[in-house]
């Protein structure tokens, strides 16, 4: 099993991607840098290490800052929490579908060519794998539902890029599982994840 930093770290990418997902919805634009961040992520499927699926924990700051301010009871906006607990079962439900997550990984593989050429950001990338969102993810139940500007959500594009974004924040949520996290680690060792952030951003 991982030690705590490493599981800290994705829980980081897995804040970062929602706060995206809430900024997207919200204002119909997201952080460049923070977006790509997160949509190359998706494609890190064989990384050394869980910094590397990230490009480096440096990219991370944002969702480290988010997680901290959860754990010290000082987030700032109350729909994170609840888009993050939603997810994160949503990942459950995921892992236990073998043939979805075949599907997802076989489309992702496909798409890694595009991303590469294009970069992760390109509309084409995006709206791929939105699209493959939609045709997987979206149909468990119970299903991600992210609140927003109806004017920004009624646009094909804000969609698909809220969807690959949530796809990324999946992604993050099965690193995690996979480096032994846990609900304990949330409810039991709060102040040893805080410590660890706070390391972290130095």
């Amino acid at each position: 099993m991982a030690d705590l930093s490493e599981r800290v770290l994705a829980l980081a990418g897995l804040a970062q991607a929602l706060a995206q997902v809430r900024r997207i919805a919200d204002t119909g634009q997201a952080n460049a840098a923070v977006l790509g961040t997160c949509l190359d992520s998706v494609f890190r499927i064989d990384a050394s290490s869980t910094a590397a699926v990230y490009g480096g924990a440096a990219n991370l700051r944002p969702g480290l800052t988010l997680l901290q301010d959860y754990l010290v009871n000082r987030i700032s906006d109350e729909h994170l929490p609840r888009l993050a607990m939603a997810v994160l079962q949503l990942e459950r439900r995921f892992v236990r579908d073998q043939a979805m997550t075949d599907k997802v990984l076989r489309s992702i593989h496909d798409q890694a060519t595009a991303a590469h050429r294009l970069g992760s950001s390109h509309p084409d990338v995006i709206a791929a794998l939105g699209g493959l969102y939609a045709d997987t993810l979206s149909h468990l139940r119970p299903r991600v539902l992210v609140q927003g500007n109806p004017h920004y959500l009624g646009q094909p594009g804000v969609v698909a890029e809220v969807r690959a974004v949530l796809l990324a924040s999946v992604r993050s949520a099965v690193l995690w599982r996979q480096l032994g996290g846990s609900y304990w680690d949330i409810l039991l060792r709060r102040r040893a994840m805080v410590d660890s952030i706070e390391e972290r951003l130095g």
